[in-house]
C-alpha cells in the first residue's frame, strides 16, 4: 500500500497527477515544444519537461545531457515537424495550390509554431541561439525558393522567395494570434493571384 508524501507539518499532500505521452526522445520534444509555447523559452527546465511529459526528472537528464541541447534538439525537431506537415515543399508546382494546407497546418499544430516565434524573440534577447536558429530557418527559405522555382520561369531571386516566405509567416502567426482562418485563406488566395500573375507575365515576356 502507498500513501501520499507527508509534508513539513505532517499534512498528507496529495500527489498531482501526471499526463504520460510517452517516455521516448520524440515525446520529450514534444514535451519541452508545449512547455515552450505555454510558458516561454524561460520556462523550458528539465523538470518542467518531466511534468508535461509525465515522466521522471532523471529521464529528461538522461536523453539530453544540458538545457543547451534539449534546447537545440528541440529547434530542429520544431522545424523539422512543422516542414513535413506544410506543403512548402512537395506542392504541385501550380500558384492555385501554393500552400495548400496551411490553415490546417496551423489549427492542428498551434504549439509548433508558437514555439517557434518564441524562439525567434528569446534569439533577439539571447544571441548565442542565432547561428542555431538561422541554419534551420534556411531550410524554409530554400523549400519556397524550391517551390517557386517550379511556377516561376527562372532562377527565383533571394528577395522573392523571402517575401513570400515572410508573407506566409505573417498568416500564420496572425491565425495562431486571431484566428480569422477565413482571412487566411483570402489572403492565401491574393497571393496565389499574384504569383499566377508573375508566372503568366514571364511566360509573355519569353514568348514575344
Amino acid at each position: 500500500m502507498t500513501t501520499d508524501p507527508v509534508g513539513p507539518a505532517g499534512e498528507r499532500r496529495s500527489r498531482k497527477p501526471v499526463t504520460n505521452y510517452g517516455t521516448g526522445r520524440t515525446a520529450l520534444l514534444d514535451a519541452a515544444v508545449r512547455v515552450v509555447a505555454r510558458g516561454g523559452l524561460r520556462g523550458l527546465t528539465y523538470r518542467a519537461v518531466a511534468q508535461e511529459a509525465g515522466v521522471t526528472h532523471g529521464l529528461v537528464v538522461h536523453h539530453f545531457g544540458s538545457r543547451d541541447a534539449l534546447i537545440g534538439e528541440a529547434v530542429t525537431h520544431a522545424i523539422h515537424s512543422s516542414l513535413n506537415s506544410s506543403t512548402l515543399d512537395a506542392g504541385t508546382g501550380e500558384p492555385a495550390d501554393f500552400a495548400a494546407g496551411l490553415t490546417d497546418m496551423v489549427r492542428s499544430g498551434p504549439d509548433l509554431q508558437a514555439f517557434q516565434y518564441e524562439l525567434l524573440l528569446e534569439a533577439r534577447r539571447t544571441p548565442e541561439l542565432r547561428p542555431r536558429l538561422r541554419s534551420l530557418y534556411e531550410e524554409y527559405f530554400e523549400a519556397t525558393r524550391r517551390e517557386l522555382e517550379r511556377m516561376l520561369p527562372g532562377t527565383v531571386d533571394r528577395g522573392t522567395s523571402r517575401l513570400v516566405f515572410a508573407a506566409l509567416e505573417g498568416l500564420v502567426l496572425h491565425q495562431l494570434v486571431f484566428g480569422e482562418e477565413e482571412v487566411t485563406e483570402e489572403a492565401l488566395a491574393r497571393l496565389r493571384c499574384v504569383l499566377a500573375g508573375l508566372a503568366g507575365e514571364e511566360d509573355a515576356a519569353d514568348g514575344s
